[in-house]
């Protein structure tokens, strides 16, 4: 049997592997692009989390900044509707402190609204009205803080301060992407 097949298998190989890695290269460019700018015009947003969040979508690796939009409003809308189970969950517990659940029920209050409003914000967005989707992104990253300053109220630490943390990001996000995105398209 001759070399030649094995150097053939290795050259097709080897092609395939670089068209993927500047297929991909191309694509972390935009999401790195898209963050470095992100930070910059948002002290909120932190570099590494942007990265990481728009990674986390698969779709990210092969779209652009319209598209980096519509995955950025999504992932908020994923966060807030897991944040809002998970403070039903909270709310199931017996043993709690009245003034906690109180706070809980109004994050779990405050969480619902922001998932009513990320659908408009969805169908604003895919409808390129987006003054109307910046106005829902501004309305939701006002949830997370709200959510957090009932329980600094009375200086009790927040179940859900991590979470409120990562929906205010992505809520920044998600508005400096859509901001960026409508400055471009106009």
């Amino acid at each position: 049997m001759s070399p030649c097949p094995s150097v053939s298998l290795f050259l097709i190989f080897f092609l395939t592997s670089l068209q993927a890695a500047s297929a991909d290269g191309g694509n972390t460019n935009i999401i790195d692009e898209t963050c470095k700018k992100c930070t910059q015009e948002d002290p909120n947003i932190s570099y590494r989390f942007c990265v990481a969040s728009l990674e986390s979508n698969p779709d990210s690796h092969h779209t652009d900044l319209g598209g980096l939009g519509l995955i950025s409003i999504k992932l908020l809308r994923h966060n807030m509707t897991h944040t809002r189970s998970y403070t039903k969950k909270l709310l199931k517990s017996k043993k709690m402190d009245p003034f906690i659940k109180a706070c809980l029920q109004d994050c779990l209050e405050l969480y619902s609204d922001a998932v009513s409003t990320l659908k408009e914000a969805i169908r604003a967005y895919k409808d390129e009205k987006y003054d109307d989707t910046k106005i829902n992104l501004s309305s939701v990253i006002d949830a997370s803080t709200t959510c957090e300053d009932g329980f600094a109220e009375k200086d009790m630490a927040s179940p859900l301060a991590v979470r409120n943390k990562d929906a205010f990001q992505l809520s920044a996000l998600a508005l400096s992407i859509v901001t960026m995105y409508s400055r471009s398209s106009y």
